[in-house]
């Protein structure tokens, strides 16, 4: 078994929210490292049958920003209020752009402000199935997906320069209709 706190975390998340109903199932965890453009597209394509299968559940866990000299990330507009709040426009933006499904923009958005998602490549890894999730499954069986950020939270409202703070973020996606 992968022994990271996330990991953790999450399955008894899941449990404690009963979206696991019985209790006879397999858990098969992925573990995601960098990938390029032609590895997300491969990878997407062996997983897009799995994600239009009902009977799978797909759980991708990501920190957002970790802001702070110890993180080496500490950009901050005045104009978008207190460093708290930048931190919080910078990922709202980011979520928006997940929400959409739109993995080119995703990159793009990553490239453009370095934010510092410890799990880029899980969710570009989702992003990129349901992209291929289209050229694998006929259009009759293919599900419209809706992906929705539900909570975000942040460790500390960062309101000087030597302060740090790590983002969370927890979103669902769900098949419409």
């Amino acid at each position: 078994m992968i022994e990271t706190w996330n990991f953790h975390r999450w399955i008894e998340d899941i449990r404690a929210r009963k979206a696991i109903k019985r209790k006879d199932f397999q858990l098969i965890p992925i573990l995601v490292g960098s990938l390029d453009s032609s590895k997300l597209e491969k990878y997407g394509q062996l997983l897009a049958s799995y994600l239009c299968d009902s009977k799978n559940l797909f759980v991708i866990s990501s920190d957002f920003c970790h802001w702070g000299r110890r993180f080496s990330y500490t950009p901050h507009n005045p104009a978008d209020g207190e460093i708290w709040q930048y931190i919080e426009k910078l990922d709202h933006k980011g979520m928006e752009l997940i929400e959409k499904l739109n993995l080119p923009d995703f990159h793009t958005y990553l490239r453009s402000t370095d934010n510092t998602i410890c799990g880029r490549y899980p969710i570009s890894l989702l992003l990129a199935t349901i992209e291929q999730s289209k050229k694998v499954v006929p259009s009759s069986q293919f599900p419209k997906f809706s992906m929705q950020f539900v909570k975000y939270a942040q460790s500390s409202h960062v309101k000087k320069s030597n302060d740090s703070s790590v983002s969370y973020a927890s979103a669902v996606l769900t098949v419409v209709g």
